[in-house]
């Protein structure tokens, strides 16, 4: 019964989650479908993903707006990680594509972006754009760290 509610609660939470879907870009169809979650709101907070068939062809029509096996194909090969994983505590997590990031709450420039999201790797912040990945990784890091994570992003 426990495990039920915080279902129901994480799938009424996380509006990607409560569709079985993560974003890996910022895109129309880009997405992968959430096959299990674990630790979430934890130190090992884990969601593992398949790129679906299904998934390349809500990219193909939504995005490039023409659905062929080919561009099917193309999108399945797009080189992604299977899951994404948090440490909540610490803000660190990663995205699909490899990316090693860090929730560091709100920020100092808020016209810029309401939360600090840090590249761990350049050390810069994300500049809260499409381009820079800002949406897509508070969308990440909100389905892995529910309630640790802003509502309002």
């Amino acid at each position: 019964m426990r495990k039920t509610l915080t279902l129901i609660a994480l799938a009424i939470s996380t509006p990607a989650l409560a569709a079985g879907t993560v974003p890996y870009g910022s895109r129309a169809g880009m997405e992968v479908t959430v096959m299990r979650m674990s630790g979430l709101d934890t130190t090992k907070a884990k969601i593992v993903t398949k790129h679906t068939r299904e998934n390349a062809i809500s990219f193909c029509r939504d995005y490039v707006q023409k659905v062929t096996e080919d561009c099917i194909k193309e999108e399945l090969s797009v080189p992604l990680n299977d899951s994404v994983s948090a440490n909540c505590k610490t803000g660190e997590f990663e995205t699909f594509t490899g990316e090693r990031l860090r929730f560091a709450g709100k920020s100092r420039n808020p016209s810029m972006s309401k939360y600090r999201v840090i590249d761990l790797a350049t050390k810069d912040d994300l500049d809260g754009s499409s381009a820079s990945g800002y949406p897509v990784a508070m969308t990440i890091y909100k389905a892995l760290c529910p309630r640790t994570a802003p509502a309002d992003y």
